[in-house]
């Protein structure tokens, strides 16, 4: 008997007759369609943008930060300034008698004007947006570190300087003088403080500034 009488041969033709290709999903045609003609996509998108944006608010922050520093370094020094220049009581108890009290005196004068300078400044860089001094911003901002530490350095050592001869003045007596000589050197050592952390504020916006 031939193979066409053999049903068993007739499906084993019918099983391997070939099959036609299906078309891909019509889903899938689209994606690709898409991907196709979207534009490249750089590196800059939205994180590069938020990126931006937080830096530019971190800077603001710390202009803010900076200046209120500065009035406080303002108020501090001028109050010291104030006590100690008043702290006049008749015969040994005069400020001018004494060197300590005298340098003390200059420095919180010298510190009141760089403070009140540099605040007027940073008052009218934050209103306006521009420098009151057209130079560029790594000059202000070497100024403003370096200016800083000096002041710093000298308010300390005007207040180190005054504090043992106001606690030998202590041991003995306990006057308004001595209480105003302790109320101006503490009004110093805050300055200091406030001097001091502007010195690294300023350091710090050194550090991380762009130079393009």
């Amino acid at each position: 008997m031939s193979n066409l009488d053999d049903p068993k041969s007739n499906h084993q033709h019918v099983e391997s007759t070939p099959t036609e290709p299906t078309a891909p999903p019509v889903a899938d045609v689209e994606n690709q369609a898409n991907s196709a003609t979207a534009p490249p996509t750089s590196g800059f998108g939205f994180g590069g943008a938020a990126a931006i944006v937080q830096r530019w608010r971190r800077e603001d922050l710390i202009k803010k930060a900076a200046l209120a520093l500065r009035v406080l370094a303002l108020i501090f020094s001028l109050l010291a300034f104030i006590i100690m220049a008043s702290n006049k009581h008749g015969d040994w108890k005069n400020f001018d008698r004494y060197d300590e009290y005298r340098y003390l005196l200059a420095i919180a004068i010298l510190s009141t004007l760089y403070s009140l300078a540099q605040a007027l400044r940073h008052v009218h860089e934050l209103s306006t947006g521009r420098h009151l001094i057209q130079v560029q911003q790594r000059t202000s901002g070497l100024f403003d570190f370096f200016g800083d530490q000096i002041m710093a350095y000298l308010l300390i050592s005007a207040a180190s300087a005054a504090i043992p001869l106001t606690n030998n003045m202590r041991e003995g007596v306990d006057n308004i003088f001595t209480d105003s000589s302790a109320a101006a050197i503490s009004m110093g050592f805050f300055a200091f403080v406030s001097l001091a952390l502007l010195a690294m504020i300023s350091g710090y916006k050194i550090s991380t500034q762009s130079y393009i």
